[in-house]
């Protein structure tokens, strides 16, 4: 028989008050926007342990182990004494602690997309990092699992930067902020939003939080510090509201001319583990359209199967449709992976105009003349359009591809209709 000792008692942190307000919320669905250090993954340890001494199944996910690290810390602190006493069996593998013979679990473990969500259940589930997981972990697997007993779900981000943004797997990287904007908007009370920054937490040195500051561009201490969402850059070429005044939703029946343009990744290159496929197309007026965007992460033989299925998707509603790639960043090799798929693909390599920023400028200057339409809705395309600066330590691949086929199109057509090539 298991006696209930001093030494077997639960530890727990004593919670201030940011932490009291989403521990005490009574709401099914929780959003927690909040800045770096500011407590919220040792409140929601607190919460969630209190809720496993309640009998309920706790399942807590982050997308890489080292996010889960500090969870599983504060929980096995927390519950030493009982594990130690028998009371409860942990298994540090799997990183769970449970009644044994029964279903009351408290579980901590990666998850990025579906897939990886995919083989459990709940009460209760922990989203953290929430930001940089792809939407369907929610929306295909989550939401689901919660149906039998009526469970909770918290969502947890830190507004990611541009760079965290690339590196994200969903597919868009705002959609956190937008499910937050519905938490605020919710008047029913099964939603709640609650929003903490750094400076809430009275456990961290003041001193040090303002030197660190000090040394942080605006943007940063915004988003990692007062947990602010940031919709678009100052500075960049292109904003949302333009992006969205030129917004169509059908492309036209027939295009003269169609240009699949391709980025590849560059190894060891920040924020470029992508490769960029973007499909752009010009009418008869001379009109430019953003047609899809099929950037995606995988191996050549993956990224070339899917520049392939484009050109295909698309050949018989233009005059032409070709493949077009920078000369000097892989290009060669790009035209050596399409051809090993589709020998007949045509594929044109152009060289690099100066840099990004500049290269970008003339389709940028088109598209303030209403001469240039995006077709449907690609938020990561357009996240890199609206964010992406010059000199930024990530590369926009999506933006690159787009770049590279829309001023094709736009040189082209003017160098046949004027004999010349000025943007």
């Amino acid at each position: 028989m298991k006696v209930a000792t001093n030494e077997a008692r639960v530890i727990l942190r004593t919670p201030y008050l940011k932490q009291r307000e989403f521990i005490s919320s009574k709401a099914k669905r929780r959003i927690l926007r909040a800045g770096r250090r500011s407590g919220k993954t040792t409140g929601i340890a607190i919460d969630c342990v209190m809720k496993f001494l309640a009998g309920r199944r706790v399942l807590y996910a982050a997308p890489v182990l080292d996010q889960t690290d500090k969870f599983w810390t504060e929980v096995t602190r927390a519950l030493a004494g009982p594990v130690s006493a028998g009371w409860y069996r942990k298994n540090e593998t799997s990183r769970f602690i449970e009644v044994e013979g029964t279903e009351n679990r408290i579980r901590a473990k990666t998850a990025w997309d579906a897939d990886t969500m995919r083989g459990d259940w709940a009460d209760d589930i922990v989203l953290d990092e929430y930001a940089l997981m792809d939407e369907g972990v929610w929306m295909k697997v989550v939401a689901p699992m919660l149906l039998d007993r009526d469970g909770t779900c918290t969502f947890i981000y830190t507004p990611p930067d541009a760079s965290a943004c690339v590196k994200s797997r969903a597919k868009d990287p705002m959609h956190a902020a937008t499910l937050y904007r519905k938490a605020q908007a919710d008047t029913t009370g099964r939603w709640a939003a609650f929003h903490f920054t750094s400076h809430d937490n009275p456990h961290l040195s003041k001193v040090a939080l303002s030197e660190i500051t000090q040394d942080m561009d605006d943007r940063s201490y915004r988003q990692e510090i007062l947990a602010e969402d940031i919709w678009e850059t100052p500075g960049a070429l292109w904003d949302q509201g333009m992006i969205d005044a030129h917004r169509i939703t059908i492309a036209p029946e027939w295009l003269e001319s169609v240009v699949v343009g391709v980025d590849p990744s560059k190894s060891g290159k920040a924020g470029s583990d992508e490769c960029g496929i973007v499909v752009c197309g010009v009418d008869g007026e001379g009109v430019g359209y953003v047609l899809e965007d099929r950037s995606l992460r995988g191996p050549p033989e993956q990224w070339g199967a899917e520049v392939v299925d484009a050109v295909k998707s698309w050949e018989e509603r233009a005059g032409e449709c070709y493949v077009l790639a920078e000369s000097n960043a892989g290009g060669e090799m790009i035209a050596t992976v399409l051809r090993q798929i589709e020998p007949s693909l045509r594929v044109e390599l152009v060289p690099a105009v100066v840099n990004k920023y500049v290269r970008a400028q003339p389709v940028r200057s088109r598209w303030g003349r209403e001469e240039c339409r995006i077709v449907g809705s690609w938020p990561r395309l357009e996240h890199q359009l609206t964010n992406w600066l010059d000199g930024a330590a990530w590369s926009p691949d999506r933006m690159d591809a787009m770049v590279h086929a829309l001023r094709r199109l736009l040189l082209h057509r003017r160098e046949i209709s004027v004999g010349s090539i000025d943007l």
